[in-house]
């Protein structure tokens, strides 16, 4: 069952939906609209709008959309329950007692209290002498016992089965087990087999911006392989989110965050002082890390190694972070190949002195160029400055200027002939992006995607006579009595249309509310999205039964028409069996 329409329409009385969005978006008001730059894509011109008098949100650039707590599952990746309780602790509201399906919800926090349970046992074994080879291998790497507590390491000791029976006896089941990644499962014959997931490894929890524990990071302590084991997706963790120490880092310096590489620097960045460190999680910086980063941070200083492998994860980084539109800078990690060497080597000053110099982004990329190239030779001159033209062409006019000075200077050239290189560099950028942009055009013509109503390619001229509908009955609730004897679910041609229609016609035959947040339970964020942008058509269609009425002889055209029967293109077995169902009847 879902919540009450009581319950949640109270819930919806006491929560303003842009105080809820503000913490994440920057937004800003345009008469009665206010908008922001969308947190669930990237772009550099705000599509996202929130509607203060329905109390919903809408991407016009990538269809998120909804009310309140649409918004809240989608940001904090939380279930449709989790969510409503979010808001209700917000608005000072007591959940109901009954009333609704929490099991998914329950689940989740099976899993979370699973995961702070097995915290407690990694960190305790670590502390006992069963667990000091794991202790010795922290304190070596030069970490303080209040360290080792702040971050809460531990050690998952060299058995296959000591979590495995410490969560057992704790109450917990060998499936909620399994959902937490905790332990592994493996079939022989009829017979199940369940077994630890880390074994033998010094441990690393990874903690949400709740205080929840959702993963853990275990590395070998030798040189063997794998040197990291981690914490596969679950129902509270996806490694394509995650970013390790944020919960600290959010509290250190509120403009800038420090980007390393792993674990260990991060946690000896905090252990010198640089409470701003973070590192992402998984083998690459996604879009979704990079725009939870940048709801915190105005500036990033990427600190990755020193070697090749680093500098590729450099390249990439600053590839994603330019979309969201924070300042870069990219430290150059000299006398050591990652920040805990040169921290253990030359102190935390040294450190800060190469944060105080580090490059920017074009800065960064000029250097790198430089290393490629002779520059005592006129080819490699040549070969530097169409590589440097290139970048620059994505700069600021005031930028290209300054470092086209500042280049001709150190190469003794002309600025108009690098000015020019550049210029020449921005057309070939600006005719590649033209002509990326015109594919994606043809391809979205010829192919169109819709991953929510997936019919609609093939039935445009019903669909849009179907979404006008439902746009107007969401608008126009009292247009329903006018038109519900002409129109009925089984008029409509794309199945997800339908399942709208007839969440709303049944709650309108019931009387009941008919506001966004009456439909969370029902349908996913993604499709809470659609329903949004019903919502917001409002200016693009007449808001008229007649344009009710119109759409209603559209939808039974293309039924007629859908419903025809082309013998020609029946196979002879089908062609007999149409006439045998005439005979029938």
């Amino acid at each position: 069952m879902a919540i009450s329409d009581e319950f949640l329409a109270e819930l919806r009385a006491r929560t303003d939906i842009e105080s809820v969005i503000s913490p994440y978006v920057n937004l800003s008001k345009r008469g009665r609209l206010v908008k922001g730059l969308c947190p669930f894509h990237n772009e550099k011109t705000p599509s996202f709008t929130i509607y203060t008098d329905s109390q919903s949100f809408f991407c016009f650039g990538c269809g998120a959309g909804g009310d309140a707590i649409t918004f809240v599952r989608r940001i904090e990746n939380l279930d449709y329950v989790e969510a409503v309780k979010v808001l209700a602790e917000r608005a000072g509201m007591k959940m109901p007692e009954d009333g609704y399906d929490d099991s998914i919800a329950k689940h989740r926090q099976r899993i979370l209290a699973a995961n702070r349970e097995a915290a407690k046992f990694f960190h305790s074994t670590m502390m006992s002498p069963q667990g000091k080879i794991g202790l010795d291998y922290f304190l070596g790497r030069g970490l303080t016992m209040q360290t080792i507590r702040h971050f809460g390491l531990g050690y998952a000791p060299d058995s296959w089965d000591a979590l495995l029976k410490h969560m057992r006896s704790k109450g917990f089941t060998n499936q909620e087990l399994f959902d937490a990644n905790l332990v592994r499962m493996s079939t022989k014959g009829e017979k199940t087999h369940y077994y630890d997931n880390f074994k033998n490894r010094a441990m690393v929890p990874i903690i949400d911006l709740r205080g929840n524990v959702i993963a853990f990071g275990g590395r070998v302590l030798d040189d063997s392989k794998p040197k990291y084991i981690n914490t596969s997706d679950t129902m509270v963790y996806k490694k394509s989110n995650g970013v390790f120490a944020l919960n600290f880092a959010k509290n250190g310096n509120p403009s800038q965050m420090i980007v390393a590489e792993g674990y260990m620097d991060v946690i000896a960045l905090h252990q010198a002082g640089f409470t701003n460190a973070i590192a992402c999680l998984g083998t690459a910086l996604t879009q979704e890390q990079a725009r939870l980063v940048a709801r915190y941070a105005d500036e990033v200083v990427l600190s990755y190694d020193s070697d090749e492998a680093g500098q590729k994860a450099t390249k990439r980084a600053i590839e994603i972070f330019s979309k969201t539109g924070v300042k870069i800078r990219v430290l150059k990690l000299t006398g050591g190949k990652d920040p805990d060497e040169i921290i253990k080597k030359f102190g935390k000053e040294k450190f800060r002195s190469l944060i105080d110099g580090a490059a920017n982004d074009i800065e960064y990329s000029i250097l790198r160029e430089r290393d490629k190239y002779d520059l005592d030779s006129i080819d490699g001159k040549t070969k530097f400055l169409t590589a440097i033209a290139a970048t620059l062409a994505s700069a600021n006019p005031i930028e290209q200027d300054a470092y086209a000075a500042k280049l001709a200077s150190e190469m003794q050239i002309s600025k108009d002939a690098i000015m020019l290189e550049i210029k020449r560099a921005y057309k070939r950028k600006a005719e590649a992006d033209k002509k990326l942009r015109f594919n994606e055009i043809v391809k979205e013509t010829v192919t169109p995607k819709d991953e929510i109503n997936p019919e609609r390619a093939k039935h445009i001229r019903a669909t849009k006579a179907e979404e006008t509908l439902l746009s107007s009955l969401m608008l126009n609730p009292d247009f329903y009595k006018k038109i519900k004897d002409e129109l009925s679910e089984d008029l409509f041609i794309t199945d997800f249309n339908k399942r709208v229609y007839k969440a709303l016609s049944t709650r309108l035959d019931e009387g009941r509310s008919i506001e966004l947040s009456m439909f969370c339970a029902e349908f996913t964020p993604e499709e809470m999205g659609r329903l949004a942008q019903f919502e917001a058509m409002g200016n693009a269609i007449s808001n008229t039964v007649a344009e009710c009425n119109d759409c209603i002889k559209v939808l039974k055209q293309e039924k007629a028409k859908a419903s025809s029967v082309n013998a020609a293109e029946l196979s002879d077995e089908d062609f007999r069996n149409l006439f045998k169902k005439t005979d029938d009847k």
